[in-house]
């Protein structure tokens, strides 16, 4: 059986092997390899300030841009959308500073904004097919009925027609949407949670700016991102569309449209919003879809047709 002096004998060797070994360790340090540890370390100093640096004066040339763009607005824009009427459609992933951003440079263009609708989360939700197709049926109005909506059990399709039919412009013959239906139907949308409307909705408008964030990243994200391009499609069968993003990556509404010949002959996209610079080009991208029905593909990413649309003079 080991006793009791084997086991002191045992720790005052390990102790005395750390002791040993703290001095060996020490004495090396002191030499060559903490000379080499130093200079390490100096260099990696020097370098990291280097790249505060480099980051400080990007950061103050990001700032010099935001600021040029912000007074070229003020030559560029007033008076272009002068007695334009235009609809904002937030998507659950846009910024709220992204839109307001948006807002202030088409009022700066003299636009009427009719409104600001948000749609939510739960819209674009698969399990909420059902319940958005009953919400349709039920808000459906006089003189928004529910007659001509996409004959199919696409939740999303359905009610974004009907929205569509209530909030912009419809062609001729077709008797104005009242007041008081439009407010009955946004409001069924919104005690349901689909919807929040900021401001009330002042007319049916001619144009639509949808300000949208990121793809989606769930397990829904491809049908949901789906979702998000039928909102977009039925909005652009009567209105002229822009859509204010924040990137161009797979899965995002602005790279879906771009991607499709067809959207991109007729929807306008702008992949920087969160930007003064993109907020800047969303209002000239819906400025050239009200006047020569032109659409394009502005900003930073792929599948861009420029930097920002060429106004022509008025």
């Amino acid at each position: 059986m080991i006793n009791f002096r084997y086991h002191v004998v045992s720790l005052t060797a390990v102790f005395l092997a750390l002791a040993i070994g703290l001095v060996v360790g020490t004495a090396a340090l002191n030499g060559p390899v903490a000379d080499s540890l130093k200079e390490q370390v100096t260099g990696l100093r020097k370098s990291n300030d280097q790249w505060r640096d480099n980051v400080a004066s990007l950061e103050k040339e990001l700032k010099a841009e935001e600021d040029f763009a912000a007074e070229i607005a003020q030559t560029v824009l007033p008076t272009k959308l002068a007695g334009r009427r235009v609809l904002v459609v937030s998507l659950p992933t846009a910024e709220r500073n992204q839109s307001d951003g948006v807002v202030q440079m088409l009022k700066l263009a003299g636009a009427t904004v009719t409104g600001r609708v948000a749609v939510q989360d739960k819209f674009f939700e698969p399990d909420n097919n059902s319940d958005l197709l009953e919400v349709a049926d039920r808000a459906a109005q006089p003189s928004i009925p529910a007659a001509g909506l996409p004959g199919n059990s696409d939740g999303v399709e359905t009610s974004s027609a009907l929205l569509s039919s209530a909030l912009v412009d419809r062609a001729a013959p077709t008797a104005p949407v009242t007041e008081a239906d439009r407010k009955a139907l946004l409001s069924a949308y919104s005690n349901a949670g689909y919807l929040a409307v900021d401001d009330k909705i002042t007319g049916p408008a001619e144009a639509v700016v949808i300000i949208s964030g990121q793809a989606y990243v769930d397990k829904n994200a491809q049908r949901k991102d789906d979702s998000v391009l039928r909102l977009a499609v039925q909005l652009d069968k009567n209105a002229a569309l822009v859509i204010a993003g924040n990137g161009a990556g797979s899965g995002n509404v602005v790279a879906g449209v771009r991607g499709d010949p067809t959207l991109s002959q007729t929807i306008s996209t702008v992949d920087n919003s969160t930007t003064t610079v993109g907020q800047l080009v969303a209002a000239m991208a819906t400025i050239q879809q009200v006047t020569t029905k032109k659409a394009g593909q502005y900003g930073m990413g792929a599948g861009v047709s420029g930097l920002t649309p060429k106004l022509t003079a008025q």
